[in-house]
């Protein structure tokens, strides 16, 4: 008899969980999404980095709240969104998951937040739903070569590891929580932004059945989401770009998004790395209070 499906360890306060079913007549590979809710206001979507899931913005969310009805969702395949053996998890497929969020929830007016590949996805549902979306706010945007690699010697091992032909699903299935702990902390200048019950809800995720498979496809997709950088000047939304001074990006990737979206407001954060949502969840939300 096969083991129940977990459930989430952590609880934010105020939040609801919810779920978005496969629509009939639709992709064959579409899942059932799960998204968290809360508070009150215009509404505010929040789009996570790769390898996590929506209590990415645990500490964000209770901040904004009474600003916002917040939407954090599980792109698909990831955290508790199902995950559906065959489907893609290149960056048209996760948008297509972002639009349903949108488009079954009929949400207009929406401020899309997204971090390292929850921004690359951000952009683009802009370009795609552009009388949906109010605005972008695009975190340490995940479009460059390199990605996770550029953390250190040993995220290098993992992701290459997981990326070979042969022994990458079964590398992919292997993620000892000290070794995970430190690929984690990689994308951090204050490691003690990183909480102990994030790491063991994240590594409970990844012992879901087929979950190292989407896993190593999230890692096989980095291609994609840097030629998604072609449509980012097709958002018509006003955006800001924000960056960690520390976040993986070199100067020139910075520097390259800005000249495809030249009106962006830019925001680099002293002292942060990639996750700023859980080193600094202060400043983004009073970036984002301030034009709520």
């Amino acid at each position: 008899m096969p083991s129940p499906e977990p459930r989430p360890t952590i609880h934010i306060p105020g939040t609801t969980s919810h779920t978005i079913a496969p629509r009939a007549g639709h992709r064959s590979d579409e899942g059932t999404l799960r998204y968290l809710k809360a508070g009150t206001g215009a509404p505010l979507v929040l789009l996570h980095t790769v390898r996590t899931q929506a209590e990415h913005f645990r500490s964000l969310i209770p901040l904004i709240a009474d600003q916002y009805t917040v939407y954090a969702l599980d792109l698909p395949g990831m955290g508790y969104s199902e995950i559906v053996p065959g489907a893609s998890y290149d960056e048209p497929a996760m948008r297509a998951g972002v639009k349903r969020l949108l488009t079954e929830l009929d949400l207009h007016d929406v401020t899309l937040v997204g971090e390292s590949m929850g921004a690359v996805l951000a952009l683009t549902t802009a370009a795609d739903l552009p009388e949906r979306v109010r605005r972008v706010v695009a975190v340490n945007s995940y479009d460059f070569r390199g990605g996770i690699a550029r953390s250190s010697l040993l995220a290098r091992v993992v992701v290459g590891g997981a990326l070979t032909p042969g022994v990458g699903p079964v590398v992919a299935g292997v993620e000892p929580k000290a070794a995970f702990r430190r690929i984690l902390q990689g994308g951090l200048v204050d490691r003690t932004a990183l909480r102990e019950d994030y790491v063991d809800e994240l590594l409970q995720v990844g012992r879901r059945p087929g979950y190292p498979s989407v896993a190593r496809a999230v890692y096989q997709s980095l291609p994609s989401l840097i030629a998604a950088r072609s449509r980012y000047p097709e958002v018509k939304a006003p955006v800001h770009l924000v960056y960690g001074e520390k976040d993986w990006s070199r100067p020139s990737d910075r520097q390259a998004d800005k000249e495809l979206l030249p009106a962006a407001d830019f925001t680099q954060v002293p002292g942060a790395g990639h996750f700023i949502a859980l080193e600094r969840p202060d400043l983004l939300a009073d970036l984002l209070n301030a034009v709520a």
